[in-house]
C-alpha cells in the first residue's frame, strides 16, 4: 500500500520468472549439468549453461543429443534431469534477499501476481512449495502452457498477461536473462533485472535494456 493506506497496484500486475530470478536455484542446474555430462564421460563444455538457459527441456535435450551425438531419445534425456531436478528443487533452493517481503507487500498493494518460468509443471511447483511462495501467487505458468515456445519468444509474458486479465501495457516483469528482458520488452511490458552470477557476463547489456535492474528485492518498486 502507498500512504493513507491507498493500494497503488489495483489493476497492475507483475510477472515473475523464477530461476535466477525470485529464486537463487542456478547452483541446482549447474549441478544437474555436471552429473549428466559425468555420466557420460563428457568434459562439460563453459557455454553450455549459457546457449540453453532460456529454452524448454525438450530443445535441450533436442540441442544436447545433436551436439554431443548421443544415441539417446529427447524423452530419456528430459525425465533424467527432471528426476535430478525434482529432488533438488525441494530441498536445496532459496528465495532471492527479501522477494518474500515484496511479493507480500505487493499483493497487499493490489497487484496481480504471475509466474512465468521455463520450469515444467512439476519443478515449479516443488520450487515454490521448498521457498514458502505457493499461495503467492494468481496464475502460474510455464514454457510448456505456451506451446513449448522458449523465452526468446514472448509468448510466455502474453500468456500470463492474459491469464491475470491484465493487458502487458499494465504489466511488469522481473527476469534474469538478457534475452528474456527482450522478449519481455518486446510485448510492450516494463521489465526490471534481477542480478544473477550465471548472467554476470551480460549484466551491463541487460540494465541497459531494462527499465530498471536490482541485486535484492528491497531495492524493487513499491509502484508497478
Amino acid at each position: 500500500m502507498g500512504e493513507n493506506g491507498i493500494k497503488v497496484n489495483i489493476g497492475k500486475a507483475a510477472i515473475f520468472d523464477l530461476d535466477g530470478t525470485l529464486l537463487d536455484s542456478m547452483g541446482v542446474w549447474k549441478e544437474i549439468d555436471r552429473r549428466f555430462f559425468a555420466r557420460r564421460n563428457i568434459p562439460m563444455p563453459d557455454d553450455y549453461a549459457s546457449v540453453v538457459a532460456s529454452m524448454q527441456t525438450g530443445a535441450i535435450a533436442r540441442y544436447t543429443i545433436n551436439r554431443f551425438h548421443l544415441d539417446e531419445r529427447p524423452e530419456d534425456l528430459v525425465e533424467e534431469w527432471n528426476e535430478d531436478a525434482l529432488l533438488l528443487y525441494a530441498t536445496a533452493v532459496q528465495p532471492k534477499p527479501h522477494a518474500l517481503d515484496y511479493l507480500q507487500a505487493l499483493k497487499a498493494s493490489g497487484a496481480a501476481l504471475a509466474v512465468a518460468t521455463s520450469l515444467p509443471p512439476r519443478l515449479r511447483q516443488a520450487a515454490l512449495k521448498h521457498a514458502g511462495m505457493t499461495d503467492s501467487f494468481d496464475q502460474v505458468c510455464s514454457v510448456d502452457d505456451a506451446e513449448s515456445i522458449g523465452k526468446e519468444e514472448p509468448e510466455i509474458y502474453l500468456l500470463a498477461s492474459r491469464m491475470l486479465g491484465v493487458p502487458p501495457d499494465h504489466c511488469t516483469v522481473f527476469e534474469d536473462l538478457l534475452v528474456a528482458v527482450d522478449s519481455a520488452k518486446r510485448t510492450g511490458m516494463k521489465v526490471w533485472a534481477m542480478y544473477d552470477q550465471s548472467s554476470a557476463k551480460d549484466w551491463d547489456s541487460i540494465r541497459s535494456e531494462a527499465d530498471g535492474a536490482i541485486t535484492d528485492f528491497a531495492q524493487a518498486p513499491a509502484v508497478l
